[in-house]
């Protein structure tokens, strides 16, 4: 892969964030001040944020940002996947359904 190739890379993560009951209001309105994060549900002490950056530094840092909100216990990476941003905006083959089981 080409540097110009890694440089229009787009790189989607989840992560569980493990936090003390009463930190879930800071935590969701720190999330909701970043332009790369997205809370995708809260419930107790456990909440997925979801995160979209150019490069696994930009992810790097949004754990340590995470971890440094106060009553943040830990921050699990449970996902991460990277693709050029132009096949983002390309349509997705169709299969035809057969009915049978591969």
């Amino acid at each position: 892969m080409s540097s110009d190739s890694a440089a229009n890379d787009v790189h989607i993560a989840s992560f569980v964030v493990q936090h003390r009951g009463e930190a879930a209001s800071a935590l969701a309105t720190w999330i909701a001040a970043s332009d790369d994060m997205e809370l995708a549900r809260s419930e107790g002490t456990r909440s997925i944020v979801l995160c979209e950056c150019a490069d696994q530094y930009g992810l790097l840092d949004r754990i340590e940002a995470l971890r440094a909100v106060p009553g943040v216990l830990n921050v699990l990476l449970v996902y991460h996947h990277a693709e050029p941003g132009e096949a983002l905006d390309m349509p997705m083959p169709t299969q035809p359904v057969t009915g049978a089981a591969p």
